[in-house]
């Protein structure tokens, strides 16, 4: 079940492990983006340098007035609203395909959530919150790529549906340029499991159109199907949805394992289902198997390893790696 994995294309704030590019002059540590950046193609940005606000700077903040928000430096009283709207549209107009979006959590251009909006460039609580200058732009223009923040990814649920949607979208970009019907198939085939943790509805819709692939024009063909998987992907699965998948999955092995090894994989299904492990245990049991049993439906199926192990990041009180409680005096003697 070795997989080779495409480079996803993302672009990511450049201060987040890139250059000290912040208003204090710092850069941003991120675990997820420094291991990223070796399987990934980035293309990183600081939206308020590009405008030449410079390193440090006096901060910008969104300012409400009159119904209409304006990006201002309260220090010196400037506007550069119209600015940062012209970057946002050249930057973007320029961009490749891509495939995703890390961006700075909280920024004022950047953010893409829950960023303060305020009355005033006087000294005063916020009164809304919003995306960034940027972030909206980016948010307008690729409502169906992942677009999450570093803060956001510090989660392991997040950081796992990021990553997965990712690595499954710069697969599809892939094949997408060669609009071959057939591609499309083997495509579809190897990302159902995926597909069907992450939604039945959509996975029954892409069903049909890659059946009625002869019946459609292969451009319109492939951008029906990328609509479709972005839907699919859009949100990340819900427990019951991969509890779902485990199951079917046993189902391949039922009479190839013993009664014991069957209770085994149900009881670590019970655990993931009762919120007491975690996907990797019952999903890492039922992988052992496709590659025991060489089983030829699921050897290629994205969802037992949908992006590089080597991105799986666990904090050290997981690993055993983390502090020595023992030494600490935290704990007996040895």
């Amino acid at each position: 079940m070795t997989r080779e994995y495409p480079r996803p294309r993302l672009v990511v704030s450049r201060c987040i492990e890139f250059d000290p590019c912040r208003y204090d002059g710092s850069k941003i540590p991120s675990p997820t983006v420094a291991r990223l950046r070796e399987y990934a193609d980035c293309i990183p940005v600081c939206p308020e340098v590009e405008i030449g606000l410079g390193i440090p700077r006096a901060t910008v903040r969104i300012v409400r007035t009159g119904g209409s928000d304006r990006l201002v430096q309260p220090a010196t009283g400037r506007d550069v609203t119209d600015e940062m709207s012209a970057f946002a549209a050249g930057f973007l107009d320029t961009l490749p395909p891509i495939d995703g979006f890390i961006l700075k959590g909280g920024s004022p251009t950047s953010g893409t959530r829950n960023v303060r909006v305020y009355p005033s460039v006087e000294k005063s609580a916020a009164i809304a919150k919003s995306a960034g200058f940027f972030a909206r732009e980016v948010l307008k223009r690729y409502p169906e790529l992942p677009v999450e923040d570093e803060l956001r990814l510090n989660n392991q649920r997040i950081r796992d549906h990021f990553l997965s949607a990712v690595f499954t979208l710069a697969a599809f970009r892939g094949i997408e340029g060669t609009r071959d019907p057939h591609a499309l198939v083997q495509f579809h085939a190897n990302n159902k499991l995926l597909l069907l943790a992450s939604s039945q509805k959509m996975l029954r819709e892409m069903g049909r159109l890659v059946a009625a692939r002869a019946t459609v024009e292969p451009g319109a063909l492939y951008g029906q199907y990328r609509r479709m998987l972005s839907i699919a992907l859009a949100r990340a699965p819900r427990y019951t949805g991969n509890v779902n998948v485990l199951l079917h999955t046993l189902g391949y092995f039922s009479d190839r394992i013993s009664d014991e090894e069957r209770a085994h994989c149900i009881r670590l299904i019970d655990r993931y289902r009762d919120g007491h492990a975690t996907l990797a245990e019952p999903r890492g049991l039922l992988r052992s198997w496709v590659i025991r049993f060489g089983e030829p439906y699921l050897m290629n199926q994205s969802f037992f390893a949908p992006y590089p192990a080597e991105l799986i990041d666990l904090p050290g009180d997981v690993t055993d790696r983390g502090r020595d409680l023992w030494e600490a005096g935290e704990g007996p003697p040895p």
